[in-house]
């Protein structure tokens, strides 16, 4: 049985409204317990069905949930989520076997995540951070019989920005990536930065607004990939009241925010066909209609646009729109994946070590060898975003001087490289074990994750070769993402 670490505090004053989804009774009490005392509302729920009917009927300010529940998985309670409120703060509560699987989710719109058995001061932290995100958004309402006119609610986004989670490394990459940056950012060129999840690129799209002649003016950044079809228009162009159910009053969108200044679209990809067709003229003629408006109103704002998959190769695809992808094609920023950075890694850790320490009220040195040769030897699939997490955390558990193995993570603290051999005209596969997690006989003893490795790497040659080595019907075979079926392809060297 697990004991969660979750202790009482003294009352405090209310703080906002907490909706938790978790099918673990115990856990569940014992977490409202610990928050109402921390001065939160809570509202628990069972199951993730009944979770989306509370949120509508209670509109909490943020939703904790777990990943694995007894109806459905935590992505999809948080997919019908985003649908109904984009901006409503989401953390998924994993066990550590799923921490992986909580970055993906990260990546889908989920602000963050907890490992469990959860920890008081992490747990409060996350929260307290997730609230005072959403409390930086904008938004003035306004009651109509106050006033003869129409107030328009400004847009829930991210405005200028404080303190980037960002500083550009010594390797060759980063010295080039900064230079195109210093090029780029006093022209008004449209920018298309590539990049993994996680990797920089909204921290890289604030560098280049600040670097820029609109730095004193607006900086919004949208993710494509958090609202639903339905919303798209209304978030980027605004409404007008009326115009369909639920407006209730008018509407300001992302690109009237932006008035000025410099709007960041991530995940453009994801827009859908109709809304990218809306966006082509918007920037042509430099003018947007609000959804169920007729007044075309003149804007002023520099795009920068990112992605995870190549926008030509998208277009060619039918993903994305060609004349689209030529409009923002004007300059474009690649920012290689930190694994591809291994001069820069423990640069980063210690700027997070760094951060960390002010967040926690620690004075944490730094990192054994041990540490700093996992960190060199981890993937890190979700880049910059799953090191700083890790970092943190770990900074919150130790209790000495420096960062130790055993506060990491365990997929990270017993990571398994794998690599490939050729030996005999055969293709041989070689596990190698962290010092942490090798027996102490010499003899090797096969154990269930190296034959699950075995199998894995067995079945993915196996497919390539039926498909011809066609990567995108292999991934659709082995039911994967592509970017896993790259991934794994890289992990294992092949």
């Amino acid at each position: 049985m697990v004991v969660y670490l979750l202790k009482d505090i003294q009352e405090i004053a209310y703080m906002g409204k907490i909706l938790i989804i978790e099918d673990d009774i115990d856990m569940s009490l014992l977490l409202k317990k610990f928050l109402t005392k921390n001065g939160y509302e809570v509202v628990t729920v069972a199951n993730g069905k009944n979770g989306i009917a509370a949120f509508e009927t209670n509109q909490p300010d943020l939703v904790l949930c777990d990943y694995r529940l007894g109806d459905m998985e935590g992505v999809e309670v948080l997919k019908r989520i985003k649908d109904i409120e984009p901006s409503v703060p989401f953390i998924i509560m994993t066990g550590y076997s799923d921490i992986r699987t909580a970055v993906n989710v990260m990546k889908m719109g989920a602000f963050d995540y907890l490992a469990k058995p959860l920890l008081p001061d992490e747990t409060l932290q996350i929260i307290r951070r997730a609230f005072a995100s959403r409390n930086q958004v904008a938004h003035v309402i306004m009651d109509e019989e106050a006033t003869t006119s129409t107030f328009p609610i400004i847009t829930k986004a991210k405005t200028n920005v404080g303190k980037s989670d960002y500083v550009f490394g010594k390797s060759p990459h980063s010295r080039e990536l900064l230079r195109q940056i210093d090029l780029v950012a006093p022209t008004n060129y449209s920018v298309i930065i590539y990049g993994e999840s996680g990797a920089g690129k909204e921290a890289i799209a604030q560098t280049i607004h600040k670097k820029s002649k609109r730095s004193k003016q607006p900086f919004i950044a949208m993710d494509c990939g958090a609202i639903s079809k339905e919303l798209a228009g209304s978030e980027l162009f605004g409404h007008e009241k009326g115009s369909f159910t639920g407006a209730l009053t008018t509407k300001i969108g992302h690109f009237e925010l932006a008035n000025g200044g410099t709007i960041f679209l991530d995940e453009i990809t994801n827009l859908p066909y109709d809304i990218q067709s809306s966006l082509l003229r918007v920037v042509q003629e430099r003018k947007i209609k609000r959804v169920g408006g007729n007044k075309e109103i003149p804007i002023d704002v520099r795009i920068i646009v990112a992605s995870n998959e190549n926008l030509n190769e998208a277009y060619k695809k039918g993903k994305f729109r060609e004349d689209l992808f030529h409009r923002f094609n004007e300059f474009h920023l690649t920012v290689a994946a930190l694994r591809d950075r291994k001069e820069d890694l423990l640069m980063y850790a210690n700027f997070f070590l760094n951060i960390a320490n002010q967040e926690v009220g620690k004075n944490v040195e730094g990192f054994t060898s041990e540490v700093e040769e996992l960190f060199l030897k981890y993937p890190w699939y979700g880049n910059l975003r799953e090191m700083k997490n890790v970092v943190r955390r770990a900074v919150l558990l130790t209790e000495g001087t420096a960062v130790e193995a055993k506060s990491l993570p365990f997929e990270i603290s017993n990571y398994t490289r794998t690599t490939m051999a050729i030996a005999d005209d055969k293709q041989e596969l070689i596990i190698e074990y962290n010092v942490s997690a090798v027996n102490d006989t010499k003899e090797e003893k096969p154990d269930l994750k190296s034959v699950a490795l075995v199998a894995e790497y067995d079945l993915i040659i196996k497919v390539l070769k039926e498909v011809n080595y066609n990567k995108s019907k292999a991934a659709k075979n082995l039911n994967i993402d592509r970017k896993t079926l790259y991934n794994k392809m890289k992990a294992y060297n092949m």
